[in-house]
């Protein structure tokens, strides 16, 4: 079987979630009589019609997804539950964060619920116990901890169902065990600790547990341990806690270890302690820890693992030469690894990193090394470094990650991708005109996805790089990120904006609208980020991501072209005329001038639900935005940070809400400047499914494991 056909995606991999794509109730009906009763999926847009005209089984109905469906009101949720609730054995209210805690009540006449998240919604402890007390069956749980929670207030029914989950993902907001102690079968644990420092009044807040708080968690069945920390020594000393119970006695069944924390955190004596009784006692799948205990320390030499399937090293000072000897052993075959992140590994692809500055060219032998060692992986993450490859013939970075046919996402730094000398005979982006494919507007059969090659056929020579190269061996990529090693975002997490920024790398400036134009071959991409792109002189290469991306769904733009112009916005009309399915798009770039023309091109996105836009001394039209709201009536969400004054901000917000809220519940409008000293109490107020998605700017390649929660 050849490379290509080995890569290929299913048919069901290639199609999406069919649930989301909004096909008539005549596909629809023909899909369900095809699809077996376990695979069926449905989401409220077609739920919440009466079920009976679409002489659908109820008896089919496993798995419901309410997951950010912004359109699923209070009335639509408890029709359908009143309508198919005794069927329903899976189902996802992640993100719902507008439905009342009345309406979420409603889950509890889901009798036969064995999974639920309830990841973001509003639940008191008094609601979440009655609610749990009547799912018996119930086996993975997801809820959030918020201030007032107190487990005293759950009944003996509501302990009863916890004490037979398997699977709890727990966002905290609060210092607190949660519901942790009550579940003594726990084989996978998810952790999310976003609790502030201080209150919205300035008061600190202490780490300690509040009282009635500090029953000891089971630990004894577990398997996969994860903990995110956001920014704050609050949540590190409640983490701290929870690693206190694991360090007295470690699961002899632990396969997953994960800890990601933003900084440096500190390793104590009780986090030694189970670092050494992991090395001694367990054979890990998938390890993450933070950046303090990895550098200088020998553990990686000792640590076993069995079948890896996922690995992050971010932001640790590991050479290239500890990554051969210690992760890959010299080379012993990784076939199980699937995702791998080595974010902000600035040495990890040299020999030595004493003697290496950051602009030094990589050892080519040590990625190549990795690429045939893990040679299945699936998600790779080598941004925020500075990866430069030297002028060896075929030894590029981009000629050997293309042996990785697997890759269905790749994060990579700007100056990683640029040809290893400016080459003068380099063919520039192909005009627009000549980047639609023949038959663009030829009829295809519903879940076929037809990907010719955008310029098969044209009479000029095909872009000779090797970005262009390496991204047609990657026809399949999903996810592609290209960050510019020194970039970061003016809006930063709990902390005032950034004002002045890192200028780029001057390798970067080789890398334009040549090298944008080339990822117009990716058929299948969904998610694309480009951030501090400085040899982007008109945007030309966006118009044939918008005409040959066409299942686009979220767009990051950030700091392209030249800081103090905004060259590209003709171009960037052009392409959002062509992203029918765009569903976000978050835009940095000082001095963005969010103007008439910019909305009209915008409202032609059809799909679009979520909008931000973070512009330092960037301007807004207020009328021009009220009118795009008025014309797109699936955004939800509209984030702007920009230059204009506080009373400008507050005014179009007014607006927005009296005019828009009644009709949207989900909406969420935050209009605010970007350099007010109040900015972070804004942001404290943002849903966390949109202030983690699409308003705070990260890398998400291999940000997690693969499938960490369904």
């Amino acid at each position: 079987m050849s490379n290509d056909a080995a890569a290929a995606p299913t048919a069901a991999e290639a199609a999406g979630d069919t649930h989301l794509l909004g096909f008539s109730d005549e596909i629809l009906l023909h899909i369900l009589s095809h699809v077996p009763s376990t695979d069926l999926v449905l989401n409220v847009r077609r739920t919440c019609r009466k079920l009976s005209a679409l002489c659908l089984d109820k008896s089919l109905v496993h798995t419901v997804l309410l997951q950010k469906d912004y359109q699923a009101s209070e009335d639509k949720v408890k029709q359908l539950v009143k309508e198919i609730g005794q069927e329903i054995q899976q189902l996802n209210l992640a993100g719902c964060y507008w439905l009342s805690g009345s309406t979420i009540e409603h889950v509890a006449r889901c009798h036969s619920l064995v999974k639920v998240n309830l990841s973001g919604c509003h639940l008191t402890s008094l609601r979440l116990s009655k609610v749990l007390s009547a799912l018996q069956h119930l086996r993975s749980l997801a809820i959030d901890v918020s201030p007032g929670f107190d487990a005293s207030q759950l009944s003996s029914e509501c302990k009863a169902t916890l004490s037979r989950v398997q699977e709890l993902k727990q966002t905290l907001f609060t210092p607190s065990y949660g519901v942790v102690p009550c579940c003594a079968s726990l084989q996978k644990l998810l952790l999310y600790f976003e609790i502030l420092d201080r209150t919205r009044e300035g008061a600190v807040l202490s780490g300690q547990l509040m009282v009635g708080q500090s029953n000891v968690p089971h630990y004894q069945n577990l398997r996969v341990f994860y903990a995110r920390l956001a920014p704050g020594y609050i949540n590190q000393e409640v983490v701290r806690l929870y690693l206190a119970v694991l360090s007295d006695r470690t699961p002899e069944n632990l396969h997953a270890f994960l800890i990601s924390v933003p900084g440096s955190f500190a390793e104590s004596g009780a986090t030694k302690n189970l670092l050494d009784s992991m090395a001694r006692n367990v054979a890990l799948d998938a390890l993450q820890l933070p950046k303090s205990w990895l550098n200088g320390s020998t553990l990686l030499q000792h640590m076993k693992f069995n079948n890896p399937f996922y690995f992050s090293f971010s932001r640790c000072t590991l050479s290239g030469g500890h990554l051969i000897q210690r992760v890959i052993n010299g080379g012993k075959d990784l076939r199980s690894l699937a995702s791998l992140n080595l974010s902000g590994c600035v040495h990890c692809l040299s020999a030595d990193s004493l003697l290496r500055k950051a602009e030094d060219d990589i050892d080519s032998s040590i990625l190549e090394t990795l690429v045939e060692s893990c040679c299945n992986l699936h998600h790779l993450n080598l941004s925020a470094a500075h990866h430069h490859s030297s002028d060896g013939l075929g030894r590029h970075l981009c000629q050997l990650l293309a042996r990785l046919c697997h890759l269905r996402s790749l994060s990579l730094p700007v100056c990683s991708v640029a040809d290893s000398a400016p080459r003068p005979d380099r063919a520039p982006a192909p005009p627009a005109m000549h980047a639609v494919p023949r038959g663009f507007g030829k009829k295809v059969r519903i879940g076929v996805q037809t990907c010719p090659n955008p310029f098969l056929g044209q009479s000029a020579p095909q872009p000779a790089s090797v970005f262009w190269s390496l991204l047609k061996k990657l026809p399949y990529l999903e996810h592609l990120e290209l960050i510019g090693s020194n970039f970061s975002s003016a809006m930063p997490r709990n902390e005032p904006a950034i004002r002045n920024s890192l200028p780029p790398c001057s390798r970067a400036q080789n890398v334009g609208d040549s090298e944008v134009a080339a990822i117009g071959q990716l058929a299948f991409l969904r998610h694309l980020t480009l951030a501090q792109l400085p040899g982007m002189l008109t945007g030309s290469g966006l118009v044939s991501i918008g005409l040959q991306c066409q299942q686009l769904q979220s767009l990051s733009l950030a700091n392209l072209g030249m800081m103090g112009k905004v060259v590209y916005m003709p171009a960037l009309a052009d392409m959002l005329k062509h992203c029918k399915r765009l569903k976000d798009l978050r835009l940095e770039q000082p001095y963005f001038n969010a103007n008439a023309q910019f909305f009209q091109a915008l409202g032609q996105c059809s799909s679009l639900q979520r909008l931000c836009l973070v512009s330092r001394s960037g301007t807004l039209q207020p009328d021009a935005v009220l009118d795009f709201m008025a014309r797109c009536l699936q955004v939800v969400v509209c984030h702007m940070f920009t230059g204009e004054s506080l009373i400008t901000c507050k005014n179009l917000q007014q607006a927005l809400l009296r005019s828009f809220q009644a009709e949207r519940p989900a909406l969420n409008v935050v209009i605010f400047p970007l350099l007010h000293e109040g900015l972070t109490d804004v942001i404290r107020d943002v849903p966390m499914v949109h202030l983690d998605e699409i308003t705070l700017f990260k890398s998400r390649v291999a940000e997690e494991p693969p499938n960490l929660w369904w």
